[in-house]
């Protein structure tokens, strides 16, 4: 009999790196809530023109300091990395504090791959200053135009990078807020999004529609941000059973 070559699989051609993916995705969702490792942003970014003049927005933080106080309630393991805010630092927290979006992206980059559950809820600038000048720019030397470029898009990285981790965002828009939100949710490959109107950013209150991957809203009525990061906290432990 002439030998048979007997030929034995590829080791990528076989299902056992999708065994232990699949091993790996079932043992993170069966984690107790104690055991679930939190990484949420919060607070406004903030980009140059100069030394002292920049570009930033209206957040507060609030709303992202309420989901790291909630999630702190459930699971010692929370990192909340924040823009410049005025509020308090939640307790027994790892607080990293940033404040421009690349250094906001940096710390969450870094911190992403060892994360159960992200909650971007920062309000991060979409553009930047091309340039940033080293001296405070003189009224008379300001030649009118101001010229910006789009900063990284950290919740399209993250989508990009995702794993088992349970990925959520935020929507503040002005228009078609819950069209926009699905869009969103759709094209950064997210798990759920919280959309709402922006004139909630300095309240202490919102109303909220979440939104999963069936695209079906659940409009909570107004009430605190600290009932709405409990209820958005408990909507993201279901998703991982």
């Amino acid at each position: 009999m002439k030998n048979r070559r007997v030929q034995r699989p590829h080791p990528t051609n076989n299902g056992v790196g999708r065994d232990r993916r699949a091993r790996r995705t079932r043992s993170d969702s069966m984690k107790s809530p104690s055991e679930i490792r939190f990484l949420i942003t919060a607070g406004p970014t903030r980009e140059f023109i100069d030394p002292i003049r920049f570009i930033s927005n209206r957040s507060s933080g609030k709303m992202g300091y309420a989901l790291a106080e909630a999630a702190r309630a459930l699971s010692p393991h929370v990192v909340l990395v924040s823009g410049p805010t005025e509020l308090a630092r939640p307790k027994d927290v790892e607080f990293v504090p940033v404040t421009t979006t690349q250094e906001m992206a940096d710390a969450v980059l870094a911190r992403y791959d060892h994360c159960d559950v992200s909650i971007m809820a920062a309000a991060v600038c979409d553009f930047r200053p091309k340039t940033t000048a080293t001296q405070k720019i003189k009224k008379t030397k300001l030649g009118g135009t101001l010229e910006l470029e789009p900063t990284i898009d950290i919740l399209a990285e993250l989508g990009k990078r995702k794993k088992s981790q349970t990925l959520v965002g935020f929507a503040a828009e002005t228009e078609d807020i819950e069209a926009n939100a699905l869009d969103k949710l759709q094209r950064k490959h997210l798990d759920l999004i919280i959309a709402n109107d922006t004139r909630a950013f300095e309240s202490d209150t919102n109303a909220v529609t979440l939104i999963g991957r069936n695209g079906k809203p659940e409009r909570l009525p107004e009430m605190s941000k600290t009932k709405v990061a409990a209820v958005i906290i408990q909507r993201v432990l279901g998703l991982r059973r």
